[in-house]
């Protein structure tokens, strides 16, 4: 779906599209929202505050195992309601993924659980949801080794400015350890999750 111009020109208007947009995600793999500069945001910020409460966990899977029940999925998102996959996605992880986050600047993806705890529709990359970490543990494990445990771990689409030919973004793992999506299924991420959903990223 694709919206501009004098569709979005009101907030009568984004509010009519956010519901258009929330009854077509569950039928729907992809939805693409095209608007200009504010009016994209307050369209975002709109379905957000009346985000699909219906996803109670969501996992990130890195290695394939996804757990008793489930089929394993390599490098994949995936929004559960209940023991129910509601939508699985594509991503890529930190340029080093193999093992647990442990400081700034080792390139890794962190593993265990973590709450979705900001939004920004305005950050370096298309759309990004930070994920809690450090946690306790994370926090813990930092100080007994005197580390800076890092942190602005996020949900995100492609750059805003790329820097490679936008296939190498679909093969390889190129983020400083952020989980990263396609713009078109983050935007559908961004729809369908609360604020403050829990994510267990496994190993």
């Amino acid at each position: 779906m694709k919206f501009g111009g004098t569709s979005v020109e009101s907030q009568e208007a984004i509010a009519r599209i956010t519901s258009i947009v929330k009854a077509q995600v569950p039928r729907h793999p992809i939805v693409v929202v095209s608007a200009m500069g504010k009016t994209t945001n307050k369209l975002l910020a709109a379905a957000t505050d009346d985000a699909a409460t219906g996803i109670l966990n969501v996992l990130a899977n890195e290695s394939g195992q996804l757990g008793e029940g489930h089929a394993h999925l390599e490098r994949r998102l995936v929004l559960l309601h209940g023991d129910t996959v509601v939508r699985t996605y594509k991503i890529a992880l930190g340029v080093n993924p193999v093992g647990q986050k442990e400081r700034a600047g080792d390139l890794r993806t962190p593993e265990g659980r973590y709450f979705l705890s900001r939004r920004n529709p305005r950050s370096d990359y298309f759309l990004s949801i930070q994920v809690s970490y450090p946690n306790e543990t994370d926090l813990k494990r930092a100080h007994r080794n005197h580390w800076d445990a890092g942190g602005s771990i996020m949900i995100h689409g492609l750059p805003n400015q790329l820097k490679h030919a936008p296939a190498y973004y679909e093969i390889t793992d190129w983020t400083d350890g952020c989980i990263a999506l396609s713009n078109a299924d983050m935007v559908e991420v961004w729809l369908l999750t609360p604020d403050n959903a829990p994510i267990d990223i496994l190993p």
